[in-house]
């Protein structure tokens, strides 16, 4: 309009309803984009290596890189470029079919697991893997140690294995290491069924449960341990 028909600023930003503040503030997004073009470059040289830090990570780092940039500023920037993670849920689980607790005929049939977790002398916190056969109720391992992740679950299981021979099935609870990918994977590698008990049900895992307590009630309640090397001596 003002060029078409020579109206002024005033008249033209009138009616358009406009503000003349914005006619005269000109192509802010363009200046916006380049002035936050440094930012944008030094994100996306940290994000390339960590992508899943979030965004106090990565001012921490700008800071430490000699950039000064204020953190208002960097999260506009973040958030526009789509680094803002969202937060973890609590990972809901499958719905868990109630498993029959029957007692195999034969030997490597069923095996079961869990963990239980006590002190030492010095209050040095551990934990100790059980492993038995359901078939024969034999104890075919109890490891302890002060951390037992599902990588650790496997070697021992593979270490059994190499003796005894793996077992068609393995009944357990929904604890993070049985849930863990590496040790699914190896057991769908392996072929063994995974019989994963209802939560807040541990009497469907009744045959570990009971040699627990009787593990609880005959070694680790009675003795005071000062090292672990005495727990696994008395428990071997």
């Amino acid at each position: 309009m003002i060029q078409v028909w020579s109206l002024s600023i005033s008249r033209a930003c009138g009616l358009v309803d406009l503000a003349r503040s914005a006619w005269y503030r000109g192509d802010t997004a363009g200046k916006q984009a380049q002035a936050d073009a440094p930012i944008i470059d030094a994100l996306n040289d940290i994000i390339e290596d960590h992508r899943r830090w979030g965004f106090w990570k990565c001012f921490g780092t700008l800071r430490n890189r000699g950039h000064h940039w204020n953190h208002k500023r960097v999260w506009r920037v973040y958030r526009a470029m789509g680094l803002n993670q969202k937060r973890r849920t609590k990972k809901r689980l499958p719905d868990r079919e109630r498993q029959p607790l029957e007692v195999p005929a034969q030997m490597n049939h069923t095996w079961s697991f869990d963990f239980m977790s006590d002190a030492l002398y010095s209050g040095r916190r551990f934990r100790c893997l059980n492993i038995i056969d359901e078939g024969t109720r034999e104890a075919l391992g109890v490891i302890p140690d002060t951390s037992l992740p599902a990588a650790r679950v496997v070697r021992e299981l593979k270490q059994i294995g190499s003796v005894r021979g793996l077992p068609e099935r393995i009944r357990i609870d929904n604890g993070p290491e049985m849930l863990a990918q590496v040790f699914t994977d190896w057991c769908k590698d392996k072929g063994i069924e995974l019989a994963y008990i209802q939560p807040g049900k541990p009497n469907q895992n009744a045959y570990i449960e009971r040699f627990n307590r009787s593990f609880r009630n005959e070694l680790l309640d009675p003795y005071l341990f000062t090292t672990l090397s005495q727990v696994r001596e008395m428990s071997a």
